[in-house]
C-alpha cells in the first residue's frame, strides 16, 4: 500500500493533474450551485473533454473532481433558496434553509463547507485503507439486502416529521411511494397510472418533483405573504460567518459518525449519497436529546452537518465498487464507468495491481480536491450568501427562473413545466395545511428502488422466502423495526417521566 501511495503522490502532484483537480472542482462547484444541473449531467458533458486529454489518470481525476465538487457545491442552492437540484442535498435544506431564514446564511454555509470537507477527507482515508476488503463485503449484498436497506430508510421517516406530525409524515410517505409507481414497472415493461399521457411513461422526474416540493412553494410564499421578509430577523446583513466553540463541539462527533456511516453506505452498489444523507439525518435526530430533537428542522447545526458529511463520504465510498469491482455504485459512477471503458481502462480487482498509478492517483486527488474545495469556498461564503440580500421583487423571478429551467433541463420536455406548476400548487396547499413535504420526496426516491429490489428478490427466491433465508436481510429488517419503535418508546418514557414529576408536585 505504501508503494501505491508513493506512486499516487507522484502522479497526482504532476502539474497537469493538479490543474485537472482544480478545474474539476471549480466546474463541479459552479454546476452544483445551480439547481437542476446535477453531477450526472455535467459529467456526461465532460466525457468527450476527458477522452480528448488522452491520459487516463488525468481524465479520471478531472471527472472525479467534477463529481465531488458538484456534491460539495450542491448545498448552496438548498441552503439559500430552498431549491435542492440534487437528491443528495435534499436533507441539507431541512435545517440549512431555516438557518438562512434566521439571518445565519453565512454560518450555515460555513458548517456545510466544513462538514463536506471532513466527510470527503475521512472517506478518502477509509477508501485508501479498506478498499480491497470492503469490495468483498459489497458483494455480499444482493437484491434482498437492498430491499431491506430501503425499508430501513423508510422506517426512519419519523425523523423528518415535526412534533405531533408522525401521522402526516407517514401519509406523505405513502403518497410519495404511490407517485413512484407511475410509469413502467419493475416486473412488466408496461406503463402504469399514466392516464394516457405519453410523457409520464418514464414516471415523474426527480428534479421536477424536488423543485415542486421546495422551490416553487417558497416563491409562492413570498408572493402570497408580502410581509414575509428575506430573513426572519428582518435584516439582510450577512453576519455570523464563524461557528462558535459550542457549535464546533456539537458537530464534531456528528461529522465523525456520519462520515463513517456515509462511506459504508456509499460502498454498497445502488445505495449512494441520497440514502446516506437521509439516514445520516434520521440517525442523528433519533439519538439526540429531546431538546435537540425539537431544533431539527428549525435550524439545527447538527441537522445540517449530518447529511453534508454523509453525502460527501458516500460519494467517496462509491468509488470502492467502481474501482475494485467495476460495478457502478450510483448513476453518476455508472457514467464514470463508461468513461473508464472509453479510456481503455478495465476497472476491477486487477486495477490496483495492473495500473496502480490510476487507482492511487484518484485517491490522492480526493485529498487534494477536498482541500481545494474548502480553500475555494470558505472565502467566497460572504459573497455567495449575499443572494439573500437581493430584494424580494428580484429574488422571486430568480427562484422561478432556476426552478423552471431546472425542471426543463432535467427531462428536456415542456410537459414537465405543466407538471411542475400543478405539483407546485398542490405542494403549496399542503404546506399551508402544515404537512411535511420532505417525507413525500423520500418516499418517491426510495419507492422505485424498493419495488425493483423486491420484485427481483421475489423472482430469484420464488416468493417471500428470501426474507428468512438471508440473515443480513433479517438483521436489516430488525433494524427497521427498532427505528420505528424507538421514537415511540422514547416519547412514552418522556410522558411517563413528566407525569411522575407532575404527580410528585
Amino acid at each position: 500500500m505504501l508503494e501505491g501511495i508513493m506512486i499516487g503522490l507522484g502522479t497526482a502532484f504532476s502539474l497537469t493533474n493538479l490543474l485537472m483537480v482544480i478545474g474539476g472542482c471549480l466546474i463541479g462547484t459552479f454546476i452544483g450551485m445551480l439547481p437542476g444541473l446535477g453531477p450526472m449531467s455535467i459529467i456526461a458533458i465532460m466525457i468527450p473533454v476527458a477522452i480528448s486529454i488522452g491520459d487516463p489518470s488525468a481524465a479520471l481525476i478531472l471527472l472525479a473532481g467534477v463529481y465531488y465538487g458538484a456534491i460539495f457545491g450542491g448545498s448552496t442552492s438548498s441552503i439559500l433558496i430552498n431549491a435542492p437540484g440534487v437528491a443528495s442535498t435534499v436533507a441539507t435544506s431541512f435545517d440549512g434553509y431555516p438557518l438562512a431564514r434566521q439571518g445565519k446564511a453565512g454560518k450555515a454555509l460555513t458548517v456545510a463547507a466544513i462538514a463536506s470537507f471532513s466527510g470527503g477527507t475521512i472517506g478518502a482515508i477509509l477508501l485508501m485503507i479498506f478498499a480491497p476488503a470492503l469490495a468483498s463485503v459489497a458483494l455480499l449484498f444482493h437484491s434482498a439486502e437492498y430491499f431491506a436497506l430501503m425499508v430501513v430508510g423508510l422506517s426512519a421517516i419519523a425523523a423528518f416529521a415535526g412534533s405531533g406530525q408522525v401521522g402526516k409524515a407517514l401519509l406523505m410517505t405513502l403518497l410519495g411511494l404511490i407517485m413512484a409507481t407511475v410509469g413502467e414497472g419493475a416486473l412488466f415493461n408496461m406503463p402504469r397510472f399514466t392516464m394516457g399521457v405519453m410523457d409520464l411513461q418514464s414516471g415523474f422526474g426527480f428534479i421536477t418533483l424536488a423543485m415542486a416540493m421546495f422551490a416553487l412553494p417558497e416563491a409562492m410564499y413570498l408572493v402570497l405573504d408580502p410581509s414575509r421578509s428575506n430573513t426572519e430577523g428582518g435584516s439582510n446583513e450577512i453576519k455570523d460567518l464563524r461557528i462558535t466553540r459550542e457549535e464546533a463541539r456539537a458537530i464534531t462527533p456528528v461529522i465523525g459518525r456520519q462520515s463513517i456511516q456515509g462511506f459504508l453506505i456509499g460502498v454498497l452498489p445502488g445505495a449512494g449519497a441520497t440514502i446516506a444523507s437521509f439516514l445520516g439525518y434520521a440517525v442523528e435526530r433519533n439519538i439526540a436529546s429531546k431538546e435537540e430533537q425539537e431544533q431539527f428542522g428549525k435550524g439545527s447545526v447538527k441537522g445540517l452537518a449530518a447529511p453534508e458529511s454523509a453525502n460527501n463520504a458516500a460519494c467517496t465510498g462509491s468509488f470502492v465498487p467502481l474501482l475494485t469491482l467495476g460495478i457502478p455504485g450510483s448513476g453518476t459512477t455508472a457514467i464514470l464507468l463508461g468513461a473508464l471503458i472509453a479510456l481503455n481502462v478495465s476497472p476491477g480487482p486487477r486495477l490496483m495491481v495492473d495500473e496502480p498509478q490510476i487507482f492511487w492517483a484518484v485517491i490522492i486527488s480526493m485529498y487534494l480536491g477536498n482541500l481545494i474545495l474548502l480553500i475555494l469556498n470558505l472565502p467566497l461564503i460572504p459573497y455567495i450568501a449575499k443572494v439573500l440580500a437581493v430584494p424580494r421583487n428580484y429574488l422571486i423571478p430568480f427562484i422561478l427562473f432556476f426552478t423552471l429551467m431546472g425542471a426543463y433541463i432535467g427531462q428536456n420536455n415542456a410537459t414537465e413545466l405543466l407538471i411542475l406548476v400543478g405539483l407546485g400548487i398542490c405542494a403549496t396547499v399542503l404546506r399551508f395545511a402544515d404537512y411535511p413535504l420532505a417525507p413525500l420526496l423520500i418516499g418517491f426516491i426510495l419507492g422505485s428502488m424498493l419495488e425493483n429490489n423486491f420484485a427481483r428478490s421475489m423472482q430469484l427466491y420464488d416468493g417471500l422466502g428470501f426474507i428468512l433465508e438471508r440473515p443480513m436481510t433479517v438483521g436489516l429488517l430488525g433494524l427497521a423495526v427498532i427505528l420505528v419503535v424507538l421514537p415511540s418508546y422514547r416519547a412514552r418514557r418522556a410522558r411517563l417521566r413528566a407525569k411522575g414529576v407532575a404527580d410528585a408536585d
